[in-house]
């Protein structure tokens, strides 16, 4: 006889075991059912031994489907290359092991088509509940599993006229206590550098904390940049034209970049430019990356709770899961500022030949970055 687990189009099925034990389906089902009651002692051992004999695993999704619990939950991302995405996915994969259920990944790319497409990937494999990461353009698909009272927790990007529970940083505190953390240091202006605004809310969190923390110094000058990372060299262009634009200010300036991969090509840029930090300019990013202590003199951040974040999100998604049809709930978490010497101060005295430093390292540059 045949032993072992099967797989592929040789995998072992409950007719065989049925075959094998001299029983009905039916009575497979039931012992596989754990309704141990309507088969007798020797049935049970007979079924038993034989389903050990044979290898046989049952399929849990049909399992699931037939008592209405697949016990999977679905999490969509914007975009996995995005370190946060990487970093809160470790977060939702341990509530998820905590809690005896299974994740599932869909990587939309920041692509609206791909999240429709996933989306229906993860309908068809009858998920329970989602984690969402949205692209923030076209919010239909998200109207509809609003309408059909579908379990969805939003992870860090708020949809408008979609009433689902939200987890994420508070970027609006955030952007203020890495603002405010660079005018204590004695930078006057400052670049706020973010990939596109709309229709995320997250770096418009930002940007809102960041204009707050720069209206309380009535004498800095504050700017936000929008870049376009699958550009190559805008960003380098777009840093080199604000500096240009403040190269005969008296202020200290200083970069507030809106995330880790605005971060490395900002990194990129200075060192194109043959600008260091914090002595030509200061530096501050959001997300704490592993080669953060490793650049220059090591890069200040804004720590996000990624792992709590995802934690708490899929603890939040099982609550709704479970029944709970409460008002919408949203849960932000305080990042954490970790000073390195990118944004350290640099004496008053200094201010004047800083800026005719850049202006002329900008200058010598301008050809190697266009």
């Amino acid at each position: 006889m045949r032993q072992g687990i099967k797989t592929g189009t040789d995998r072992v099925t409950i007719a065989q075991v049925a075959r094998e034990a001299g029983v009905s389906k039916t009575s497979v089902s039931r012992f596989l059912g754990g309704e141990f009651d309507a088969l007798s002692q020797h049935l049970r051992q007979q079924i038993g031994q034989t389903i050990t004999r044979l290898g046989y695993q049952p399929s849990q999704m049909a399992r699931g489907l037939k008592g209405g619990r697949t016990r999977l939950i679905g999490m969509l991302v914007a975009d996995i290359l995005n370190p946060y995405s990487v970093a809160v996915l470790h977060g939702a994969e341990a509530a998820c092991q905590k809690h005896g259920y299974t994740l599932m990944l869909c990587n939309t790319g920041n692509d609206e088509k791909r999240e429709k497409q996933s989306l229906a990937a993860l309908h068809s494999y009858s998920v329970e509940g989602l984690l969402f990461n949205t692209q923030g353009r076209s919010v239909a698909p998200l109207e509809e599993l609003g309408q059909a009272a579908f379990p969805v927790v939003l992870l860090d990007r708020r949809i408008d006229g979609c009433d689902f529970d939200l987890v994420g940083l508070d970027n609006v505190n955030a952007a203020r206590l890495a603002t405010r953390h660079l005018l204590d240091q004695g930078y006057t202006d400052i670049a706020l550098v973010v990939q596109p605004l709309h229709g995320v809310s997250s770096r418009q969190g930002r940007q809102a904390g960041f204009l707050q923390a720069m209206a309380g110094c009535p004498g800095g000058h504050g700017e936000t940049l929008e870049v376009h990372l699958d550009q190559p060299g805008h960003v380098a262009t777009v840093l080199r034209e604000f500096f240009q634009r403040r190269a005969h200010s008296s202020g200290r300036i200083a970069i507030l970049a809106g995330n880790g991969m605005v971060s490395l090509q900002i990194a990129l840029a200075l060192q194109s430019m043959k600008l260091q930090f914090p002595d030509d300019v200061g530096l501050l990013c959001f997300d704490e990356l592993s080669w953060s202590p490793l650049v220059g003199c090591g890069i200040s951040t804004i720590e996000q709770p990624t792992y709590e974040i995802g934690f708490t999100a899929i603890e939040r998604l099982l609550v709704r899961i479970n029944g709970e049809r409460s008002v919408r709930m949203e849960i932000l978490l305080d990042g954490r500022l970790i000073h390195r010497q990118s944004s350290c101060s640099v004496a008053n005295d200094r201010t004047l030949a800083l800026c005719s430093r850049i202006a002329g390292k900008i200058g010598s540059s301008a050809g190697m970055t266009r």
